[in-house]
């Protein structure tokens, strides 16, 4: 088993999205992070994170979560303008 750093991170994510990997999470019964972690070393080596039934249970989760986006939309997201501004630095 290899030895690792984490590190705590703030990070923005569609709300959707989340809600999607939070209760995919907890279906695999693993935290977020380590559900990330694995998603994203898959798409390091090139290798598709899912099974099919775990797509299965993906598209479940989207259709309960209202969750239509898909890989296309990934460049092309918008948030909304009810969000507010973020303070800058040179304004505290």
């Amino acid at each position: 088993m290899a030895t690792i750093e984490r590190v705590q991170t703030g990070i923005r994510v569609e709300t959707r999205i989340l809600k999607v990997l939070k209760a995919l999470a907890e279906h695999k019964d693993l935290t977020l992070g380590d559900l990330l972690e694995g998603i994203v070393l898959h798409a390091f080596d090139g290798v598709a994170p899912f099974t099919p039934d775990t797509l299965q249970v993906i598209a479940k989760l989207k259709d309960i979560y209202g969750l239509d986006l898909s890989a296309g939309d990934s460049h092309c997201l918008a948030d909304s303008t009810s969000e507010k501004p973020k303070r800058k630095k040179s304004d505290v």
